[in-house]
């Protein structure tokens, strides 16, 4: 594995590990909204298939690891708000 690719695989993992666990404590801890266990996991979804897309094939120009990284933490952003909502 490249050391450029490891990079890019721990920054979109940081990212949905970190939105993870802020959803975690908001929910167990800080008692601020109620989510359930599957949606807690979503952001940790999103990085399952960024680590599946990199089979090698032609990426798009959107296509880099910041913008998974985004997508994760705007899961994660969603989920807070459907549950605080509902």
């Amino acid at each position: 594995m490249e050391i450029e690719r490891a990079r890019d695989d721990i920054v979109v993992a940081a990212s949905a590990g970190a939105t993870t666990i802020a959803i975690a404590l908001l929910s167990g801890v800080a008692n601020v909204v109620d989510v359930a266990t599957l949606p807690t996991l979503a952001p940790i979804a999103v990085y399952a298939v960024y680590l599946f897309s990199r089979k090698g094939g032609p990426y798009g120009p959107r296509d880099d690891p910041r913008n998974w990284a985004v997508a994760a933490a705007v899961v994660g952003v969603i989920v807070v708000l459907v549950s605080a909502v509902l």
